[in-house]
């Protein structure tokens, strides 16, 4: 395979995992409802915060969660071409990390709603993270993997909204997923 193959095969493997969604009007209607059920999560979280004793736990990071930095270490470790052009990281690795520092406290505002919010600007910055990377390195990108420049921003700007998908609906605290809202603080099932 080609290292342009090999890239198309990752970006395809992204939307099966994270497909993209046509989102109703009865589904915009019903989110509301999803917001509120998402700031009861964030009530458990509140009250595990706020309990005598607990304390936040040393910062971590896993890169980009729900196994894309693993995806693409896999990729790079199983294609030599790919690492070549690409090497183990993804281009936003950096923006991941950012988003994790947000996820591991939750919020510095524990409260239910403020935390709710905390998150959606969260993820919403890491969206847009990604897109300003490939904004300021498409010329650059372009060469390394031998694309247009418009390829490589549509490739990275789907890569971003898959991304966002991916931590809107994965990142909910009181998961028990290990990169849940508020990893840092003690499972609040």
């Amino acid at each position: 395979m080609t290292v342009k193959a090999d890239l198309a095969v990752f970006l395809a493997c992204l939307g099966v995992v994270m497909p993209v969604q046509m989102v109703s009007a009865e589904a915009r209607e019903a989110q509301p409802l999803a917001a509120k059920v998402e700031i009861w999560r964030h009530s458990r979280l509140e009250a595990t915060r706020t309990e005598a004793g607990v304390s936040l736990l040393p910062f971590t990071t896993d890169g980009c969660s729900g196994g894309m930095s693993a995806a693409w270490e896999a990729l790079a470790l199983q294609f030599p071409g790919f690492y070549e052009v690409f090497e183990n990281q993804a281009p936003w690795h950096d923006c991941c990390v950012v988003h994790d520092r947000a996820y591991h406290l939750g919020g510095a505002d524990p409260t239910p709603e403020a935390s709710y919010f905390a998150r959606l600007t969260a993820d919403e910055a890491l969206r847009q993270c990604v897109r300003d990377v490939g904004a300021a390195d498409s010329a650059a990108l372009a060469v390394q993997y031998d694309w247009s420049e418009a390829t490589v921003q549509a490739a990275i700007s789907f890569t971003a909204d898959r991304m966002y998908d991916a931590v809107r609906l994965g990142g909910l605290p009181c998961s028990g997923l290990s990169w849940r809202w508020g990893y840092g603080w003690p499972q609040c099932w």
